[in-house]
């Protein structure tokens, strides 16, 4: 297909010509999947060949457009409408997310628009009705944006099961996936159900660095807010900058030591995905007519959103995943052959090494990325649910379809029929009751038992599976301000401040389940704990850390604060290196502790930690608690650890996982999980909505049934593979060890250079105010000290929203302590 003249006329006249990877999809037969820059044209390459087909006219449902986000649905539909203005084409184009009015997405149901914008979760709640064969019959294309975004969760499985739909509703149409990051582009395709791959031009290199602050890192803490004044000076110096910060409780600390900060008065915004729907609009809208200098923004603004004047990211915090840096770093500059600008900003010490490794595996083209694994079988008992409510369907041609979609394409004739018997009767312990009887097959068809379940089942459709939220309103009838977690509206008593909305406001009270709040600017507030999203680093990026730590050679990209840190530790201990697991034993306040550099990600050495505690508690050793970071593991006890190699044994490893996860809190909320993705209990009823303890006691009580009835059921097999592989990481665990044969176990007689900044961590000390502040500096100075560390300038070793007088630096004492050997007694 050739560019129609009126096409390359309109690309004249704006200046452009057409790049060689939209017109290779123009030319495109059959799927394809195109990797190309941020700014490189994907979404207008994706969308020619709808438009130039549609240009002839079209009845019906033409273009199907799925992304991640429902904001990127909006800037998408306004990118749209200029092309189709420009060229007068006879084209509706319209969104269909939970946004949308209710009068036009019934509508739609009757009269599709040319080219529909939507999201997964709306797509499977489209193909749930009996319009649907009508709705997508004469669909010819599918555009999956930001498909790598996608991949990484269930909301991907549950978009390829709706693609196979789709292929079955309306044979020979085309599915086109776009991408900016990718690391195998391969399996990406694969994930399509097969797709040719069509590389763009990558264009330059972004402009990356490190952000240039008048203080170092902090040794603990992860706000960042040591560098507010350094931000802000680069925000002066920018046209318009996204400050991404990675959770958030975290981003709304940092608008507020921002905002506080902001002698210039200068406009800038906040956004996240608890906000208001109506607050996060504000912001977009005013980003997109360029009137904030910046944006404080969480992942909300990650993808695909075309900023045109935004010319610097700031990454607050490590990155923790290489392509979820690169993601970010295309929001500035968002041009075609124009270099991204971006800073980073170490949270803390640690944090300056990952970040340093980040900005050189960016710089080497390294992209991270874990396999996912088959198709999880949850999402698919939803989809079967959902599939029923369209109208009756065949098992034997639904397995046929399903084995189609990528994710789902080794899936057995077993777990396909373990999932439909699940969805029809609720498995073998629960087929008694009548809730659970939901399917049933008539003449060779399944089909819903009671058609009235079908609204229950479509209230429910999704994969997300979020903290239960509360929305948070201005008192006297105000309007909405976000949402907080249930968890933490239950600690509110009337008079308590919190910060939402980048706001200090007062609870005032709950009315019909949403908290009322009045201003309180001038009291110090609780802060909203958000759970969202808990970011590990990945695992290709912590073995950049590992080995740029463990190579001195390499120590000259670090800031020189850093390098004489890793320096004195080399001296009085060891260094981490590749092949080896240090290992530190030490006291420390009357206490023992250990100190595991393990590098395999906050999740895994959390589940460490529970292994390692447990055991430890047999052997009477006496232990009292653990933290656990990306990069280490600390436990302290009243007794030492002298042998290392029991505690990790990996039989013995494994053995205590599945003690500790038979009965354990971890399971029963991974079971929760999998028990609403899979349709078990519904999260949302006619005429409101379940708390989140209603959810969590129905869920429970059903996982202790299934325990002692049914054990092998299918959600309780679902819940322990998703377990043991997500939410406490053990085969990281497994890959800590592979790749560290050799353990390097050190007695030491007091805290290692390496130790202190995890001790600090421990949480012995808070800071509230001035007063804890300088309490603060003095733990802070004294513990380094003890290290061999040297803080000068009374500045505090932990980061928070007050500035310290004085920057701190590192100085190595005249004589190193050096490590004991390991077979010195220590003494009790």
């Amino acid at each position: 297909m050739s560019l129609p003249p009126a096409f390359a006329d309109w690309f004249a006249r704006q200046g452009w010509s057409p790049h060689p990877h939209q017109l290779a999809l123009l030319d495109a037969r059959g799927d394809s999947l195109l990797i190309a820059p941020t700014g490189g044209g994907k979404t207008l390459a994706g969308f020619l060949p709808s438009l130039v087909e549609l240009s002839g006219g079209w009845q019906g449902l033409h273009t199907l457009y799925v992304s991640p986000l429902k904001a990127l649905t909006a800037d998408i539909g306004r990118n749209l409408a200029r092309p189709v203005a420009d060229l007068d084409l006879p084209i509706r184009v319209e969104d269909r997310t939970g946004d949308t009015k209710s009068s036009a997405r019934q509508r739609q149901r009757t009269d599709p628009p040319q080219i529909l914008l939507t999201t997964p979760e709306s797509l499977a709640l489209m193909l749930s009705y009996p319009e649907a064969p009508r709705i997508f019959g004469n669909l010819r294309r599918v555009v999956l944006d930001e498909l790598h975004a996608l991949s990484e969760s269930k909301r991907g499985d549950q978009l390829m099961l709706g693609l196979a739909r789709l292929r079955t509703l309306s044979p020979g149409l085309t599915a086109t996936g776009l991408s900016a990051t990718v690391e195998d582009p391969g399996a990406l395709a694969a994930f399509m159900g097969g797709a040719a791959v069509i590389h763009a031009d990558p264009g330059p290199d972004p402009d990356i660095a490190m952000l240039a602050t008048a203080r170092p890192a902090p040794w603990s803490g992860g706000g960042g807010h040591y560098a507010v004044p350094d931000v802000l000076d680069a925000v002066r110096q920018a046209s318009t900058t996204i400050i991404f910060i990675n959770t958030r409780a975290q981003a709304e600390l940092f608008f507020q030591a921002i905002w506080a900060a902001n002698d210039d008065n200068l406009p800038i915004g906040l956004h996240h995905g608890s906000l208001s729907r109506e607050a996060r609009a504000r912001v977009e809208a005013a980003m997109a007519a360029g009137s904030l200098r910046a944006v404080v923004a969480t992942g909300s603004l990650d993808l695909g959103i075309d900023w045109g004047n935004v010319d610097l990211v700031i990454q607050v915090g490590a990155p923790k995943n290489v392509k979820r840096l690169v993601q970010r770093i295309g929001r500035a500059n968002h041009r075609y052959n124009a270099p991204s600008r971006a800073r980073i900003v170490p949270a803390n010490r640690f944090e300056v090494i990952e970040c340093v490794a980040a900005l050189e595996a960016v710089r080497a083209h390294d992209l991270d990325g874990d396999d996912r694994g088959p198709g999880p079988l949850d999402v698919l008992c939803q989809h079967m649910l959902l599939t029923a409510c369209a109208g009756p369907f065949d098992a034997d041609a639904l397995f046929a379809e399903v084995r189609t979609a990528g994710p789902y394409r080794a899936l057995t004739r077993a777990d396909f029929d373990d999932c439909l018997q699940f969805a029809a009767t609720g498995g073998y312990a629960l087929r008694a009751y009548d809730r659970w009887q939901r399917l049933m097959e008539r003449g060779g068809l399944w089909g819903l038992r009671d058609p009235r379940a079908a609204r229950d089942i479509r209230m429910n459709v999704g994969t997300i599976v979020e903290a239960e939220m509360m929305k948070v309103r201005w008192r006297r009838g105000g309007g909405l301000l976000g949402e907080v977690e249930e968890a933490f509206a239950a600690t509110l008593v009337p008079g308590d401040t919190f910060l939402t909305g980048g706001q200090t406001v007062r609870y005032e009270g709950l009315r019909e389940l949403v908290i009322e709040v009045s201003p309180n600017p001038h009291k110090e507030p609780k802060i909203a704990v958000f759970s969202g999203l808990k970011l590990a680093m990945s695992t290709e990026l912590s073995h950049r850390v590992l080995a740029l730590i463990g190579d001195p050679a390499r120590w000259d990209a670090l800031p020189a604060d850093t390098s004489d840190w890793l320096a004195l530790q080399a001296e009085v201990s060891a260094l981490p290196r590749p092949g080896t697991l240090l290992a530190e034993t030490f006291p420390y306040m009357g206490r023992w502790h250990l100190a595991i550099y393990g590098f395999a990600g906050r999740n895994a050495l959390q589940t460490l930690g529970l292994l390692l505690t447990r055991t430890m508690e047999g052997a009477g050793l006496g232990p009292l608690g653990f933290l656990a970071t990306d990069y280490a593991l600390l436990v302290w006890s009243l007794d030492p650890v002298a042998d290392l190699d029991p505690l990790l044994d990996r039989q013995g490893l494994r053995a205590g996982l599945g003690d500790w996860l038979a009965d354990n809190a971890v399971m029963k909320r991974t079971f929760k999980n999998v028990a609403i993705v899979a349709g078990l209990v519904h999260r949302n009823v006619p005429g409101g909505r379940r708390s989140g303890k209603q959810a969590t006691f129905s869920t429970d009580i059903l996982y202790d049934t299934l325990r002692r009835h049914d054990p092998d059921h299918l959600l309780l097999r679902i819940t322990r593979t998703e377990a043991a592989r997500g939410l406490v990481d053990f085969g990281r665990i497994d890959e800590m060890l592979d790749r560290s044969p050799r353990l390097d176990h050190r007695m030491l007689d007091r805290v290692s250079p390496l130790a202190a900044p995890l001790m600090l961590e421990m949480g012995r000390v808070r800071i509230e105010g001035q007063g804890r502040m300088r309490l603060a500096e003095a733990e802070a100075e004294a513990m380094m000290r003890d290290a061999g560390l040297t803080l000068t300038g009374g500045a505090t070793g932990l980061d928070a929203p007050a500035p310290a007088p004085a920057p701190a630096r590192v100085a190595a004492p005249a004589r190193a302590r050096r490590a004991r050997p390991r077979t010195v007694p220590l003494p009790r």
